[in-house]
């Protein structure tokens, strides 16, 4: 396949450190890197399975099947495979997995990055994948020597032979053991002996993105490629009625003005050129039936469908009767908007397609999708298809679209216009014309009785559902329930005796997806919230009537403790300023953050603190960890920033201005604490999300008096206290 140019602003970068002296860059060839090196000097290549490749310049290639987006991945499970290999962890690196099912998610059965299952479903596999591989460097060593195997240890990127004092490097095995046959069956480690699990070990991905060599979807380039910028409805479902693309086409460096199915596309010879030619299109649209989408009457709607009887996601005793009985009822009403996802690499992607292939270029979480999309519109075989994976400078969920939209857009411009093409989503494409997490409303009531106690708890949801219609509907929707709509309120750890949670689904044609934590990020928000406001009634301290209710819950209730610990919890604060706490479970994993806020003058917000307890199982990388709970505050914090509204069908919002994400200066400090188990193994790149709403809106009523039921956070929510 062709070069692939790494020709972009990141080149300063690159620059810059040869400057410096020792960085010797030049042709950028991702794919094909390693397999070069090896043809050049003639070694042998020892490629015991999909997951690992050694070489005989003692290099340790890990392939990942699951996008590197930020969270760790690529260096997590590489550490997984290196422990059992034994393998000298300065020589290893890590390449991205073609799209091909023998790189499928174990629990999804496509090649997908998500759910926070990255580490755990691929612990037994990859720790096979390093045990299969250093058998054989034993048994090739052993066979070097005439001696038994099990006489021969591994360590460090070496077999050894005590009896002789022999050693011989993995790369100088690689030529015999790549002869040997992989062993049926292996015998795993001992966890009690792991080196390097569970360890604080530096991310294999940090050098490259600090010197400017790492490559992004942005950053490809290929001989001869157009760039194009698509004009796409202002109103979703609407379609192209007129086109006048005779101001475009006279655009200096527009080469081609093409119709596809999302919308008309601009491709030139640069980014701006697309971008003016797109400005001089003059298109009539048909706006569609949503072409009178308000976000106020939406409200409304919403709110009467919640009177109305939903499908039952849970339903224990009888929440209906204890509530006409409680000594105590509270009736509050949760509403929670549409959400951008934003990454900070807007979305985009390369493809070339010609008659004999199809090569794709983009940060993706869904290569399965998008291989099959690709196959799909240009008709090759399916081997004739490469995707090939860059890194991601943000997914959030918005790369893990079940239609590929991205990807197909510029397959079917490259097949229209015989050229590479690169589709650029601007931000204010995807802000305006992308997919969102859907909108909420939640009507909840909560019913105490004379001793003080919870009784009853009834929930109604209504929020649009991104499984009905797709292929997900099969394992995602169960008795007229969709499962990502209601988690995180229909599981819930609480002991109560009287609990109903039904779900109404919204019909909408606005397009909706996961963000990241899903459905956790609206539930947890209103059951957290909800229930502080029912320890206040009851007089009760937030913390010990979660400590009360999590009896059953074992873990929710250690994470709960060990944050109101080191938070010092129940210790006073300053004045205007407040504690909040939340507790909550999601992918598995289990998350308590206390938030400390302050008002200063003007009534302004500011989050100071936030102390964060999570239990996600074994451990494989505690500085990965770590890293993920605070972007996961991070993250938190800035969906009560921004939303996403409609007027007359059209999105109103545009970019970071008017959808405002969380600045450096508003972050606040963060303590992660985690506890050491053998207990199951969870996700951490979604669970530390859940929790931060709550906290930090229970913290406001704790400093202000204010109690806030709706996102995002406006400074009216809690000023004039």
């Amino acid at each position: 396949m062709s070069e692939v140019l790494n020709l972009s602003r990141r080149g300063f970068l690159r620059n810059t450190a040869l400057a410096g002296g020792g960085l010797v860059l030049g042709v950028y060839l991702p794919q094909l890197a390693g397999k070069a090196a090896n043809a050049a000097d003639g070694a042998a290549t020892f490629e015991p399975n999909a997951f690992v490749r050694i070489g005989s310049d003692e290099s340790v290639t890990v392939i990942s099947a699951h996008s590197e987006m930020g969270q760790g991945i690529y260096t997590g499970l590489a550490m997984i495979v290196a422990e059992e290999l034994d393998a000298d962890w300065s020589k290893v690196r890590v390449e991205s997995a073609p799209a091909d099912a023998k790189y499928n998610h174990t629990l999804y059965g496509a090649q997908i990055t998500g759910g926070s299952t990255s580490t755990w479903t691929e612990w037994e596999r990859l720790r096979k994948a390093g045990a299969s591989a250093r058998a054989m460097l034993v048994a090739a060593a052993a066979e070097e020597w005439g001696v038994s195997a099990s006489s021969c240890t591994a360590s460090e990127g070496k077999v050894l032979h005590a009896a002789s004092g022999r050693s011989l490097s993995y790369g100088g095995l690689a030529a015999r053991a790549s002869k040997l046959s992989p062993p049926k069956d292996v015998t795993l480690k001992d966890p009690k002996t792991f080196k390097l699990i569970g360890k604080a070990t530096k991310r294999l991905d940090t050098p490259s993105k600090t010197d400017g060599t790492a490559v992004f979807g942005l950053d490809v380039t290929l001989p001869g490629m157009l760039v194009a910028l698509v004009a796409r409805p202002p109103v979703f479902g609407g379609k192209v009625e007129a086109l006048d693309a005779t101001a475009a086409l006279a655009v200096p460096g527009v080469r081609h003005v093409v119709e596809i199915d999302r919308g008309v596309a601009v491709a030139a010879v640069g980014f701006w050129a697309a971008r003016k030619g797109r400005e001089a299109l003059r298109i009539t649209w048909d706006h569609g039936p949503l072409a009178g989408l308000d976000s106020a009457k939406q409200g409304e709607e919403y709110a009467a469908m919640a009177k109305e009887p939903g499908a039952v996601a849970r339903r224990d005793g009888d929440a209906e009767a204890a509530l006409a009985k409680a000594v105590i009822r509270l009736d509050a009403v949760y509403e929670l908007p549409y959400l951008a996802h934003a990454p900070m690499e807007p979305l985009n992607c390369v493809a070339d397609v010609r008659p004999d292939g199809c090569d794709v270029w983009t940060g993706t979480q869904g290569q399965t999708f998008d291989h099959a999309v690709a196959t799909q519109i240009t008709g090759l075989k399916p081997e004739q298809v490469k995707v090939h994976t860059t890194l991601l400078g943000g997914g959030f969920g918005r790369r893990a679209a079940i239609d590929a939209h991205f990807v197909a857009e510029a397959v079917q411009l490259s097949k229209a216009v015989k050229a590479p093409v690169k589709v650029v989503w601007t931000r204010e494409d995807d802000i305006r014309g992308g997919y969102y997490r859907p909108r909420a409303y939640h009507a909840i009531a909560g019913g105490l009785d004379a001793a003080g106690g919870l009784a009853a708890w009834r929930h109604k949801i209504v929020c649009q559902s991104f499984a009905f219609g797709t292929p997900f509907e099969k394992v995602m929707v169960k008795d007229g329930v969709d499962h990502t709509a209601v988690e995180g309120a229909a599981d819930l750890p609480y002991t109560i005796p009287n609990l109903d949670v039904t779900w109404r689904h919204a019909p909408e044609g606005v397009p909706v997806i996961w963000l990241r934590s899903v459905g956790h990020t609206h539930t947890a928000f209103v059951v957290e919230s909800f229930l502080d406001e029912l320890a206040h009634a009851v007089g009760k301290d937030p913390f010990e009537l979660r400590r009360g209710l999590l009896s059953k819950s074992p873990r929710h209730k250690r994470v709960l403790e060990l944050a109101a610990e080191k938070a010092g919890w129940g210790t006073p604060l300053p004045p205007g300023s407040g504690r909040g706490i939340a507790v909550h479970e999601s992918f598995a994993s289990y998350v308590c953050h206390v938030a400390e806020v302050s008002t200063g003058p003007g009534g302004k917000l500011r989050v100071d603190r936030i102390v964060c307890a999570v239990d996600c199982g074994p451990i494989v990388n505690p500085d990965s960890i770590r890293a993920q709970m605070e972007g996961c505050v991070a993250f938190g914090l800035t969906t009560l920033k921004g939303e996403i509204t409609f007027e007359d069908g059209r999105v109103k919002q545009r970019n970071f201005h008017d959808y405002p994400i969380l600045r450096m200066n508003e972050m606040p400090r963060v303590e992660v604490h985690i506890v050491e188990t053998t207990d199951k193994m969870g996700g951490v790149g979604e669970p530390g999300v859940p929790p931060v709403a709550p906290a930090v809106a229970n913290a406001i009523f704790a400093a202000a008096g204010r109690r806030i039921r709706r996102l995002p956070f406006r400074p009216e929510d809690w000023q004039g206290a």
